[in-house]
């Protein structure tokens, strides 16, 4: 194949599914211990690669496949996670205060969300962030539970807002 013989990158995906889609499938369930869930990642890992601007070279199919996967497992374990916590929250409450199924499928995409805009934080600037806006903590209450000075917390709220800032407006 010639460098400037351009291939779609449609062609390309096919052509990785078709040859390790199986594999993928069978990697997945392995990391997960459920066939329903493997397919579904297995499915996502190729729409991930048809999403993709950039070119992406193919010397090591399986590595790039399991990367891009290993990300998926993350994120679907992490969604579990904040699903079973958000349940466990709500199930003390009598049925008639309880969230309708669309409620709580709302809330915790909302929940997903904050979850994937906190990831790129520091844990003590997460946590002082946390503790500030859901627990409506004061600085100086904040600085006495994470044994850290009052400017340190105002340093990592101000780090927690600029981020979210950041991930929110810089598209």
């Amino acid at each position: 194949m010639q460098p400037s013989e351009y291939i779609p990158r449609e062609s390309v995906v096919t052509t990785l599914y078709h040859a390790h889609h199986t594999w993928l499938n069978t990697w997945l369930r392995s990391r997960l211990g459920n066939a329903c869930d493997a397919a579904d990642l297995a499915q996502d890992t190729f729409v991930r690669l048809l999403q993709k601007t950039e070119r992406f070279e193919l010397k090591a199919p399986r590595a790039f496949l399991r990367t891009i996967a290993r990300g998926l497992v993350i994120d679907h374990w992490r969604r579990e996670e904040i699903e079973r916590a958000y349940l466990e929250s709500i199930a003390h409450l009598p049925e008639a205060l309880a969230p309708s199924a669309e409620a709580r499928a709302l809330v915790l995409e909302l929940l997903e969300d904050i979850a994937r805009l906190l990831e790129g934080l520091k844990p003590k600037v997460r946590k002082a962030f946390l503790m500030a806006q859901c627990d409506g903590l004061t600085y100086k209450q904040i600085a006495e539970q994470l044994g850290v000075s009052l400017r340190s917390v105002e340093r990592y709220i101000a780090e927690a807002l600029y981020h979210c800032y950041v991930l929110r407006y810089e598209a």
